[in-house]
């Protein structure tokens, strides 16, 4: 079954690096440790290419003491041969264009550190063989952020590179061309092109004027162009799967038995097929077919099996709009299990605009939707499987479906929230395709879970970092920085709730960052369960980061709770977000606690 919320693996490329042939004097890799928490930790290399050619492949090579090994890795291939270690590129991310770089990270065991690194057979530094350590280059610059983002001009800001010598001046890169030299760590860009994406990296240059590595690209979009719904009223968005009226037995009568219709004002029903390029239908007997009883009808009328007529929740959803016109509902397209038909898609936005134009518009139906949402995991990165069709794709994909739609319908989309420099939200245009968005459903959650069998046990939606969070990035707060940060406004942005809970067994420690056996039992998946049995069979022992654990005999398990929801409202409106989403209403309690709490919050 599609699963919106999908895993939010470790994840930090951006393009790649070097093949053997063009190592030496072109390409440099650098190594940095991430958490560390006691028992493990999370080691990072980043390969630059410094040189003035695109280089089409890499192969980093280190070794660790007897008793430092890598565990779990991601963004490359990495094999071992006793304590000598070697990463090699994905096929995704062979190539690295001039003053760009690649990240890839690994979890690991034991406390050495790396020795005797090489890149592409050369020296990881970029030289040619030894060097003396006091003639060493700069070090990257921190990737540029944005501030003061305008229709023609933004500026930009950057952590400060260090060098034996001292740092003499930064380069400054648009789209790989210098555009400036500054003394200082920041630089006002003026005359560039509304509504239009750009890419910003910085080099350091010391006082022998030597060039150090490139830092992490900045993608940013300048504002202007069609701006379909910058503001207006406050989301407080729900997702309803059509698969949840089976097993789970979640109609959507539920919606109004549990009170939770009336403090709600988006749906998202979820979900539509995308392939072949298409928009297509992903349960026809659950969406229009299935023939409800009055007992389980919104209002209390039986389906009928009259030629034409519409049954299913379509019909439900109906009638729901009939009691509560306010309710806005939209169809979701994608998520975990049908995200792999996007890049087909991308090939021919226009096409796939089209189709999915005349599915939700279909006359059958055409008045239960008012508009549709894009829930593609993930563009230009990796999902359940990999897509490759660029950094420009999503954005030309958004404004196809805009230009179908037209403005007098919504159009929104979940994105990542991976906000680790590098990261998935660095993978694609978002700030370009925002300005076609009415707003996006930032999908802070699964931030953490039991596919890391052995833990450590961490909250899967943390508001904030907190000392020894597994992955740098990986919290709420840091996505919404780095969106804002690409010119995103906030009433452009919905913060997500989960209404679930993420566990691990075989845990002794209570507080977060012990070590594990396994996923915990799930009523329908390991390692994931329902808030409305979460609360009363483990209930919540402690917070951490804005969210709430619990530790019961050996499982432990992560959720939010009405109190913490209260808490991330405040922080959204603080923040001036749109409003907030969840994932999704079968999890909430009969009365609808979890949906109230959101709706408390927000008011």
């Amino acid at each position: 079954m599609a699963v919106a919320a999908a895993l939010v693996l470790p994840a930090a490329g951006l393009v790649a690096v070097a093949a053997p042939a063009q190592a030496a004097g072109t390409a440099t890799a650098t190594y940095t440790k991430g958490s560390d928490w006691g028992t493990g930790f999370e080691g990072k290399w980043t390969v630059s290419n410094t040189g003035t050619v695109p280089l089409t492949s890499w192969t980093v090579e280190w070794d660790y003491p007897a008793g430092t090994s890598v565990g779990s890795f991601w963004d490359a291939d990495v094999t071992s041969s006793g304590t000598h270690w070697t990463a090699k590129n994905k096929s995704w991310n062979g190539t690295l264009n001039p003053g760009a770089s690649i990240s890839f990270g690994f979890n690991g065991t034991g406390s050495g550190a790396p020795s005797g690194c090489r890149l592409n057979g050369g020296s990881c530094d970029g030289s040619t063989g030894p060097t003396d350590p006091a003639d060493a280059p700069p070090s990257a610059p921190g990737t540029p952020t944005a501030s003061n983002v305008g229709d023609t001009s933004l500026t930009l800001s950057w952590a400060a590179a260090s060098d034996d010598k001292g740092v003499k001046n930064y380069d400054v890169y648009r789209g790989g061309t210098k555009v400036a030299t500054v003394t200082g760590t920041s630089y006002a860009d003026s005359g560039l092109t509304k509504a239009t994406s750009y890419s910003y990296t910085v080099i350091a240059r010391d006082t022998a004027d030597q060039t150090g590595p490139a830092s992490g690209a900045l993608n940013v979009a300048t504002t202007g162009g069609v701006v379909v719904d910058p503001g207006g009223s406050t989301v407080k968005l729900g997702y309803f799967t059509d698969w949840g009226t089976y097993g789970r037995n979640y109609q959507v009568k539920n919606l109004v038995t549990s009170g939770t219709a009336a403090k709600i004002t988006h749906i998202n029903y979820a979900f539509g097929n995308v392939t072949n390029g298409q928009c297509a239908i992903g349960d026809s007997y659950a969406d229009y077919d299935r023939a409800y009883t009055a007992a389980d009808s919104v209002d209390g009328v039986a389906d009928t099996w009259d030629t034409g007529a519409l049954r299913g929740s379509f019909n439900q959803l109906r009638k729901l709009k009939k009691q509560y016109p306010n309710i806005k509902v939209l169809w979701s397209f994608g998520g975990w299990t049908w995200s792999g038909g996007f890049g087909q898609a991308a090939a021919n936005p226009a096409a796939f605009a089209d189709s999915c134009y005349k599915l939700v518009e279909d006359p059958r139906w055409a008045d239960v939707f008012d508009g549709i949402d894009i829930d593609w995991e993930y563009p230009n990165a990796c999902g359940l499987s990999c897509d490759t069709s660029g950094a420009a794709s999503y954005r030309n994909l958004m404004q196809a479906l805009r230009n179908r739609f037209g403005t007098g319908n919504l159009i929104t989309a979940a994105i990542s929230a991976d906000g680790s420099n590098g990261g998935k939200l660095d993978q694609a245009d978002y700030a370009g395709a925002a300005q076609y968005v009415d707003f996006y459903n930032v999908m802070t959650y699964d931030f953490f879970g039991a596919w890391d069998a052995k833990g450590p046990t961490a909250p899967h939606s943390p508001l904030t970092s907190y000392p020894g969070i597994p992955i740098a990035g990986f919290n709420s707060e840091a996505a919404i920085t780095k969106l804002k940060g690409k010119g995103i406004p906030g009433s452009k942005l919905n913060l997500g709730v989960g209404f679930y809970g993420r566990g691990w067994t075989g845990v002794t420690q209570d507080a977060p960052g012990g070590s594990a056996t396994g996923p915990a039992a799930g009523t329908y998946e390991q390692g994931i369960e329902d808030y409305k049995v979460l609360k009363n069979s483990c209930p919540a022992t402690g917070t951490v980061a804005g969210t709430a654990y619990a530790h019961c005999g050996s499982n432990w398990w992560s959720y939010d709770t009405p109190a913490t929801i209260a808490g991330k409202m405040a922080w959204v409106k603080q923040q001036g977000l749109r409003g907030a989403f969840y994932w999704e209403f079968s999890g909430d309690t009969a009365n609808g606690e979890l949906a109230g709490a959101v709706d408390a919050g927000l008011r």
